[in-house]
């Protein structure tokens, strides 16, 4: 049994986290940090819990800790994070000092050259840069972090597609309040509303899908030249972000010729790989947020309504953004790492 933490645990991604690693069958949760407001309460204190499924018993017992590596057991193999940002900056590269291994959801460093960005099912070689990572920067520990929740919706469909080369792709969004965070979008902005922009998502999607997609060589990762576009927005659904897709393709690829490659886009078997990676519906109008957001469990992607264009083609897809998009696409990169040895 794998020994885990969790960092800011109090928080929505954590609570998620804490929601699929407590019955995790490879993972024990040992560890709980938050802010120094929490730290020293039991979680069941700390936390104001928001997940529709109960808070664990032996979870609730436990004490929150500082997020710290002087507060963290030598006992623990792997940490996963759902820092703030401006937290993850200050406080992963020591955590990697002091020698833990961390799998983060944490947006910061996702673009640092020697940071494996993962997704598992398409790029599971890029943590090999670990190798370069602990040789330049001196560490016992790593850092890997999964991408921004709007680009692990459309990557895998790209993926797909670049078996015919794929040149362009334009997104545009529309991305639940979730993904915001409880607080994050008030019901006087969002109700009978669409908000058309989400601070830095646009950036996030253009840079970390040239980077998933890219090639490592062994010692440099070389992004994809595909040229991204993206327009960010948010709409009133709660789970589940819906984005819009126009590809175009080096190649003459048909509307099946897509379906094809995507259904038969490949899956892993880890513990919380779906089946079927990516799901393609044949109707013209799924996926949706309320009818398909679950697909593998939450882990899959949904795609649908593909057609044609002059060169490439047009479709929509979909992921749970708080599972597939966040706590389980770090709960995934978690059991990657330990099936590969760097745990």
């Amino acid at each position: 049994m794998t020994h885990v933490g969790v960092l800011g645990a109090t928080g929505a991604v954590g609570q998620r986290l804490i929601q699929l690693l407590d019955p995790h069958p490879e993972f024990e949760i040992a560890c709980l940090t938050a802010s120094d407001d929490s730290a020293g309460r039991s979680y069941r204190d700390a936390a104001k819990w928001r997940i529709e499924t109960p808070i664990p018993d032996d979870v609730a017992d436990l004490d929150v800790r500082e997020t710290d590596p002087a507060a963290i057991p030598d006992d623990i193999d792997l940490l996963f994070s759902s820092l703030p940002s401006s937290v993850g900056e200050r406080v992963e590269p020591d955590l990697c000092e002091a020698g833990y291994v961390v799998s983060s959801n944490s947006s910061n460093a996702r673009m640092a050259d020697d940071v494996p960005l993962t997704i598992p099912e398409l790029n599971h070689d890029h943590l090999d840069l670990l190798k370069v990572q602990r040789d330049e920067r001196g560490w016992d520990g790593a850092l890997v972090k999964n991408p921004n929740c709007s680009t692990i919706t459309a990557v895998p469909t790209l993926a797909a597609l670049d078996t015919f080369g794929l040149e362009t792709a334009h997104v545009a969004t529309l991305q639940a309040v979730s993904g915001g965070g409880y607080s994050g979008v008030t019901s006087m902005e969002i109700i009978d509303n669409v908000l058309p922009h989400i601070g830095g998502e646009e950036e996030k999607i253009e840079t970390e899908s040239r980077k998933l997609l890219g090639n490592f060589d062994g010692a440099e990762l070389d992004h994809h030249d595909a040229d991204v576009a993206a327009s960010c927005n948010r709409v009133p659904t709660l789970d589940g972000h819906l984005e819009n897709v126009w590809a175009e393709t080096s190649e003459a690829i048909t509307a099946e010729d897509a379906a094809t490659a995507m259904r038969e886009a490949p899956s892993l078997d880890l513990h919380s790989s779906p089946d079927q990676f990516i799901e393609v519906f044949e109707e013209p109008d799924r996926p949706q947020p309320r009818l398909d957001r679950m697909v593998g469990d939450g882990m899959g992607v949904a795609a649908g309504g593909l057609r044609e264009t002059s060169n490439g083609v047009q479709y929509n897809c979909l992921a749970h953004n708080t599972l597939r998009g966040a706590a389980g696409a770090s709960v995934l990169n978690g059991e990657l790492l330990v099936e590969q040895g760097w745990v």
